[in-house]
């Protein structure tokens, strides 16, 4: 009896693999072998360990994903083409899984709007249910969220979202939505199509700053910290925000003839910035001593911490503003426009990369201009 041929699989021309990593997380990369030639397509897509039903559901989210991408290569090295639509019995990306699996992402990367991610997850839940998939998120979906957070999600029993908070919630899924464009997940952002009137934009946020008195006030009363007060004196006289100041060291002081300078990688922007030091600055920086070049220039507790030891000292100067650190900062930026400074220079005292973030402050300056001229009303009548 004659034996039946075996029927030979065709093997794929792309094949999605894994990669162990050292933080026990697998990394998803495409294996492309075509025409006698082999590459490789790493996709930034991890599946993580799977110690919950969250952590199950995100890989599922991803693993779906990563096979959306590897069929879409298959379909463009076989066709010479890209943009075919995908197959009728082609798994569906869920919109929230998606989601769930963006905010992981930012997790890794040290990005703190992941939190805001969540609560926008909770929010479509809320309003639309699980069952949504990417594919049906079109400017319709989009411009009913952005209406739903501007009038109907009332959390905590306000009335309304604070212009700010729908903002972020709003960003958190245009986010997404950019990411699932880089992922090929989808073809475009449909927020691409919304006009700019109807988004929700980032309010312009309040700069609260001390004025000259108000820093004589400072410098005039005790605090029991007395090392805190200086760092937040010496961020009035040179700027720099509290991140920087915790992790300034000797070594980032030097001397250039008789001026001393700073250079810092600031530990927001990691850029580089060569800052001059005014004698004013210079009093309220620490003598050395016999300190090394890698001590640091003060000694001061986190961040969080000088930010709970500041407010009693503030209140005990007659200070009643929002009184943060970030206050001396604005303190800096306003006084220099104030004294003549000009824009160009402010913003590079800052270490901004665009001057435009400098703008604020002239806008603020200009505001206490219009409150100085009007201050003669009503003196000659």
């Amino acid at each position: 009896m004659a034996r039946n041929k075996k029927t030979t699989k065709a093997k794929e021309p792309i094949r999605l693999r894994m990669k162990d990593l050292s933080n026990g997380n697998k990394s998803l990369y495409l294996d492309i072998y075509r025409d006698g030639k082999r590459s490789y397509e790493y996709l930034k897509m991890y599946i993580v360990p799977e110690t919950d039903e969250n952590s199950r559901r995100q890989n599922q989210a991803t693993l779906v994903a990563a096979n959306k991408i590897k069929a879409d290569r298959i379909i463009e090295l076989t066709n010479g083409e890209a943009g075919i639509k995908q197959a009728k019995d082609e798994p569906k990306v869920l919109l929230l899984d998606w989601m769930n699996t963006y905010m992981e992402n930012q997790k890794k990367r040290g990005k703190k709007d992941w939190r805001q991610i969540l609560v926008a997850m909770k929010i479509i839940r809320e309003w639309v249910g699980e069952k949504t998939t990417l594919d049906q998120v079109d400017r319709a979906f989009c411009q009913g969220y952005i209406d739903y957070l501007r009038t109907d999600y009332h959390p905590r029993h306000v009335d309304h979202l604070a212009a700010n908070t729908a903002h972020n919630y709003y960003r958190a899924l245009n986010g997404a939505l950019n990411a699932a464009v880089r992922e090929d997940l989808i073809k475009v952002n449909p927020y691409t199509r919304i006009s700019s009137a109807d988004k929700i934009k980032k309010p312009e946020s309040k700069r609260e700053y001390m004025t000259v008195d108000e820093v004589r006030q400072l410098i005039a009363t005790p605090m029991q910290n007395e090392a805190v007060k200086a760092a937040y004196l010496f961020s009035c006289f040179c700027g720099l925000r509290i991140s920087d100041i915790i992790a300034l060291k000797w070594e980032n002081v030097y001397q250039d003839g008789a001026q001393t300078r700073l250079e810092v990688v600031m530990q927001k922007t990691k850029a580089p910035i060569y800052l001059p030091l005014s004698p004013e600055a210079l009093r309220w920086m620490p003598e050395r001593g016999n300190k090394s070049s890698q001590d640091n220039v003060f000694d001061l507790p986190s961040a969080a911490a000088v930010n709970v030891l500041i407010k009693p000292w503030a209140k005990a100067a007659g200070i009643n503003k929002h009184f943060t650190f970030h206050t001396a900062r604005h303190t800096f930026a306003t006084m220099m426009l104030t004294l003549g400074a000009d824009l160009y220079t402010t913003s590079k005292l800052l270490g901004h990369t665009d001057v435009r973030m400098t703008q604020v402050y002239a806008k603020i300056v200009n505001r206490k201009k219009d409150e100085a001229v009007n201050l003669v009303n009503g003196l000659f009548d």
